[in-house]
C-alpha cells in the first residue's frame, strides 16, 4: 500500500506555456531528497485539463523515467470519457507508472451507478491498481460513500482521494469500509483536514501543500499515522497558513506562483489559468516565511 505524504506534482512550465521537464526533474530529485512518500503526475493540479493527450503521455513517462523506482508514481489518468481514461491507464501502465488516480466524471455528471460502471470499466480494463478521486468542487458530481464501499469490492480498486474536506463524510466512509474484506485506503485530498483524517485511519495525504513544503508535510503525515498527535498538531499548525494561501485562486494558480518565488522553477501557466494577482503575492509570500520554506 502506498502510504504517507504524495504529493499532487505541479506541471512546469516555461513562459509561454511549453513544457519545461528540466525543472519537473529538478522538483522530483528535489521531492525524493525531502522525504515525499510518492508523486501524483499530471493530476488536477498538474492541469491535465489543458495538457494534450501526447503531452499527458509524456508526463507520465518522464516523471516515472525520472524517479526510477525510488518512490510510487501515481498517474492521473481520469477523465469524463470512459473510453479515453483507459486509454491514458493503459499508457500509464506500459510507461511504468505503480497506480493511477481516477478523477469522477466532470461535467457531464453521471449517477452513482453511471460512476460505478465507469470505475469498473477502467480497473477491469487495464491490471494496474486504481485510486478513485471524490473532488465534487471540481467536478460537480459527488461520488456516495456507498458506491466507494460498492466499488471496493472490485479486486485492483485500492484506495480513494477523498477531497470533499468534509470529516464527518471521511469518518463515515472508513468506518464503512472496515467491512470490506480487504486493505482500502482513504487518502486526504485536502490539506486543511488532513491531519485529521489520518488521526482517524486515513493511510496519507494527495497535497498540493506538499509542492512547497515537502519535508514538512512528509513529517506531518508520518506523526498523525504514527499515532504522535503532539508532533502532528505542531507541524500543522506551521503549515496550515498554505494550507490556506495555496487556495486563494483556484489550483494551482498559487502554488506555481510560490515554486517560482523559491526558485524552483518558472512561473508558467496556460490558459484559461493566469498568473496569481498581484494583491495575493504579499499573503502567499508571508505564509510561506512562516513555514520555514522562504526566508
Amino acid at each position: 500500500m502506498i502510504k504517507g505524504s504524495i504529493v499532487a506534482i505541479v506541471t512546469p512550465m516555461h513562459a509561454d506555456g511549453s513544457l519545461d521537464y528540466d525543472s519537473l526533474n529538478r522538483l522530483i530529485d528535489w521531492h525524493i531528497a525531502e522525504g515525499t512518500d510518492g508523486i501524483v503526475i499530471v493530476g488536477t493540479t498538474g492541469e491535465s485539463a489543458t495538457v494534450t493527450v501526447a503531452e499527458h503521455c509524456a508526463l507520465i513517462k518522464a516523471c516515472v523515467d525520472r524517479v526510477a523506482g525510488r518512490i510510487p508514481v501515481i498517474a492521473g489518468s481520469g477523465g469524463n470519457s470512459t473510453a479515453e481514461a483507459i486509454v491514458l491507464t493503459r499508457y500509464a501502465k506500459e510507461a511504468g507508472a505503480d497506480a493511477t488516480l481516477q478523477v469522477v466524471p466532470y461535467y457531464n455528471r453521471p449517477t452513482q451507478e453511471g460512476m460505478y460502471q465507469h470505475f469498473k470499466a477502467i480497473a477491469e480494463a487495464v491490471d494496474l491498481p486504481v485510486i478513485l478521486y471524490n473532488v465534487p468542487g471540481r467536478t460537480v458530481a459527488d461520488m456516495a460513500n456507498e458506491t466507494v464501499v460498492r466499488l471496493a469490492s472490485i479486486e485492483n480498486i485500492i484506495g480513494i482521494k477523498d477531497a470533499t474536506g468534509n470529516i464527518g463524510r471521511g469518518l463515515d466512509l472508513l468506518r464503512l469500509l472496515s467491512a470490506v474484506p480487504k486493505e482500502f485506503a482513504v487518502y486526504s485530498g485536502d490539506d486543511p483536514t488532513a491531519m485529521a483524517l489520518m488521526l482517524a485511519g486515513g493511510k496519507g495525504n494527495i497535497s498540493v501543500t506538499a509542492n512547497v513544503a515537502p519535508r514538512a508535510m512528509a513529517e506531518m503525515c508520518a506523526a498523525a499515522m504514527s499515532g504522535d498527535i503532539a508532533r502532528a498538531i505542531e507541524i500543522n499548525n506551521k503549515v496550515f497558513p498554505l494550507h490556506q494561501k495555496l487556495f486563494v485562486e483556484p489550483n494551482p494558480v498559487p502554488a506555481k506562483w510560490a515554486l517560482a518565488e523559491m526558485g524552483k522553477m518558472p512561473a508558467g501557466i496556460r490558459l484559461p489559468l493566469v498568473p496569481l494577482a498581484s494583491e495575493f503575492h504579499q499573503p502567499v509570500r508571508a505564509a510561506l516565511v512562516e513555514a520555514g520554506v522562504l526566508a
